[in-house]
């Protein structure tokens, strides 16, 4: 087998970027480890291992790799959206709710705004205010608009 150079983990890396695009979470997973072993601070590595594993529904292994990426970039709005459909494809909405908020105060994608429920969604029938969860005309609401009177 081959040394393993820098020139390698990059090649290695790319190939890993393809194998995702074509939906081979395995094979990417495996390229990624030799690449994350030689370079363990290299966050976008973890960040595309962690894709990685939540596409090949390996749920746990994917939160730990994005938990590893926000202690390094906890300004990440992407890293804080995947963890939370990580949370909440492990069934544990509460958590997830907090990182969506948290990729959506970070970065304002409609995605992200959407999942956060800070704005309505296609099933939602204008009924409720974008930033909270009272009725548009309930008393006191936060835009200081107490409804009609």
């Amino acid at each position: 087998m081959p040394e393993s150079s820098p020139e390698t983990h990059v090649i290695d890396f790319r190939a890993a970027e393809q194998l995702l695009a074509a939906r081979d979470p395995r094979g990417a997973i495996r390229l990624l480890d030799s690449v994350i072993t030689a370079h363990p601070e290299n966050t976008a590595a973890r960040l595309l291992r962690a894709r990685a594993f939540f596409l090949a529904a390996q749920l746990r292994p994917a939160e730990l790799e994005f938990q590893i990426v926000l202690e390094r970039e906890p300004d990440n709005a992407f890293a804080h959206f995947a963890l939370a459909r990580t949370l909440e494809r492990a069934a544990r909405p509460d958590e997830a709710l907090r990182h969506f908020r948290l990729a959506a105060a970070l970065d304002p994608r409609p995605e992200f705004v959407q999942a956060a429920r800070f704005a309505p969604d296609a099933t939602d029938n204008g009924d409720r205010a974008p930033d909270d969860r009272a009725p548009k005309d309930a008393p006191g609401r936060p835009d200081g608009d107490a409804g009609p009177q």
